[in-house]
């Protein structure tokens, strides 16, 4: 194995990421397939980097600690807003039974399609849509990942989790200048929150990108 991936796993174990099938699924899932050219030296870091439409590739750790945070069972049904590079896609794909992605921005949305398919990940559903819609039409989901920090509790897609102890885990702005990573577990009509650690991510912006729609 690349040396520098087992020090990215050494290296977010000592971070606090403890969960093994979390820690496994990253091991497996190449990330210098789903960044830019100018960016390979890079790729094993554990730092964001910057890919097309001023979007973001995430840190490492926060794949993991996210990930971490949604508790998937190998049978589950994940909805993840913000399909980007198509890294996180693919961590989510190697933990669940399917992950169903939405992206806004047509060419990510491509060329996430292509990598996934030269990886030869097969379970995973894509649509260019408005994640902050979500995907009514396949709810509800066993858990959801939202990849762009939400300026609200996003209770449209909060609808579209189980009810059965469906979980969501999603940046949220909780003052003007900060955003916390939230954990939302929908039992009936009752909604559990934790807030969990403070992060940066790019806005949740409603709509198909103008990009996307030409």
């Amino acid at each position: 194995m690349d040396t520098r991936v087992i020090q990215l796993i050494m290296e977010l174990r000592r971070q606090g990421i403890a969960d093994t099938r979390v820690l496994a699924a990253l091991e497996r899932v190449p990330r210098d397939r789903f960044v830019a050219d100018q960016f390979l030296k890079h790729a094993y870091d554990n730092i964001a980097l910057p890919i097309t439409q001023g979007q973001t590739i995430s840190q490492p750790f926060v794949v993991a600690y996210m990930t971490e945070a949604l508790r998937i069972g190998d049978r589950m049904k994940v909805l993840e807003i913000g399909t980007g590079s198509g890294y996180q896609t693919a961590v989510l794909a190697k933990l669940s039974r399917r992950v169903y992605t939405i992206e806004r921005y047509r060419s990510l949305l491509q060329s996430a399609e292509k990598r996934l398919a030269d990886l030869k990940i097969t379970n995973i559903t894509t649509k260019l849509g408005d994640g902050i819609k979500g995907w009514p039409e396949q709810a509800p989901f066993d858990r959801i990942l939202v990849t762009a920090a939400a300026d609200h509790r996003p209770d449209s897609l909060i609808e579209q989790l189980s009810p059965e102890g469906g979980i969501m885990v999603a940046p949220v702005s909780v003052s003007a200048t900060e955003q916390d990573i939230i954990r939302y577990t929908r039992r009936g009509n009752d909604v559990e929150e934790e807030r969990l650690i403070p992060v940066r991510f790019v806005p949740l912006l409603p709509g198909i990108a103008r990009e996307a729609a030409g």
